[in-house]
């Protein structure tokens, strides 16, 4: 427990990474992995339509992380998506003074009730807008990634480097899938599909970010700003040597009020390249 009249969160940090983590892993493996490929019909619910599903897995593993996250620092709020979702208010905590935890319990929900292992589960420390730390669990492949700002990535232990793209190949750019964006979005994110870029749809947010740091993909494009999706992964990349920036040339804000679409890549180089291309939508 941190004390917060003498620890700093650098200290805290320092001192209670390792105890985030076990925090995320035990609420896996409590609410999430036992449900995995065995949820039922009950167990699954709709948020704002049938590509929107949330399932018992996210709640009580929100709940769960709520709870244990707030007793590991006293005095910091959470935003976790379905907090929010329950009462949209909430999202304002990340532009106020107390540190706030980001949550999504899985990321990656279509994949979760669909029985495929790509989902996660993503937890972010933020203070005034700052992200300061992150945990990436993906519990079905026995993965997971830690960041911390100053200190690197890393996966398993082993030192993330995101690198830059090979010279002269198509660059492979995950994009915002079309289930999920209005006719305006996927206009704005058609200027992808050109000449040297191979444009696909996405996958849970938080792997496709893991996947920029580990240099097996090159970059994003996404036409959405929830905080609980981009957090954990944008400082992951970032510290594996990645950049991002909206469409405008500004790095991503937690705090919302980005210009979007926005990118993110394993190198300043090709998040230029892309925000430029991404400038030119009409």
């Amino acid at each position: 427990m941190i004390e917060a009249t003498t620890e700093t969160i650098d200290e805290f940090l320092t001192r209670c990474s390792a105890h985030v983590e076990d925090a995320v892993r035990r609420a896996a493996a409590a609410e999430i992995l036992p449900r995995f490929r065995c949820l039922a019909a009950h167990e699954v619910d709709q948020k704002n339509g049938p590509h929107d599903l949330v399932t018992d897995a996210d709640r009580l593993a929100e709940l769960r992380l709520t709870e244990d996250l707030g007793t590991l620092l006293p005095g910091s709020v959470v935003v976790g998506e379905e907090a929010v979702h329950a009462d949209p208010a909430t999202y304002a905590a990340l532009r106020g003074e107390a540190p706030v935890w980001i949550v999504d319990p899985v990321d990656g929900t279509r994949q979760f009730v669909h029985g495929d292992d790509g989902f996660c589960t993503l937890v972010a420390l933020a203070h005034r807008g700052v992200v300061l730390a992150s945990w990436t669990y993906a519990a079905a492949r026995g993965q997971f990634a830690t960041a911390i700002r100053g200190r690197g990535a890393f996966l398993d232990g082993e030192r993330l480097i995101a690198g830059s793209p090979e010279p002269g190949r198509d660059l492979v750019v995950a994009t915002s899938h079309p289930d999920y964006t209005t006719d305006e979005e996927k206009r704005a994110l058609s200027v992808l599909w050109t000449d040297g870029l191979a444009p696909r749809s996405c996958g849970s947010a938080g792997l496709e970010y893991l996947a920029i740091a580990r240099g097996e993909l090159d970059a994003v494009a996404f036409s959405w700003e929830a905080a609980w999706d981009h957090a954990a992964g944008l400082l992951l990349v970032e510290e594996a040597g990645g950049a991002h920036l909206t469409r405008t040339g500004e790095p991503f804000r937690v705090t919302g009020g980005n210009t979007l679409p926005f990118t993110a890549a394993r190198d300043t180089t090709t998040a230029r390249r892309l925000a430029g291309l991404l400038r030119t939508a009409v």
